[in-house]
């Protein structure tokens, strides 16, 4: 069974083709905080660099991740998205 980083990672890959990824998984920064459910894939940070955002503003960028990854957002509480066209 894959972790709830290698879905997010796999997800990402697929849709966006990035030139950079990165998925870091922060739950253990959270362990006892509120949306913390002990499974240790609660909290992610999600750094993509994409063609694919050429020219949106990063609400847009944003609703674009968050619709790829509808069904993991049903079991992950927290996700923090740096979506760009060029690395920050």
């Amino acid at each position: 069974m894959k972790t709830m980083q290698t879905r997010i990672e796999d997800k990402l890959s697929t849709i966006f083709n990035p030139m950079y990824l990165e998925v870091v998984n922060e739950s253990g920064k959270h362990s006892g905080h509120s949306g913390d459910d002990g499974s240790g894939e609660s909290h992610f940070r999600v750094e993509i660099v994409s063609k694919m955002f050429a020219n949106k503003n990063a609400v847009d960028c944003h609703r674009m991740v968050y619709e790829c990854l509808q069904e993991e957002l049903e079991t992950v509480h927290a996700l923090s998205i740096f979506a760009s066209e060029r690395k920050k």
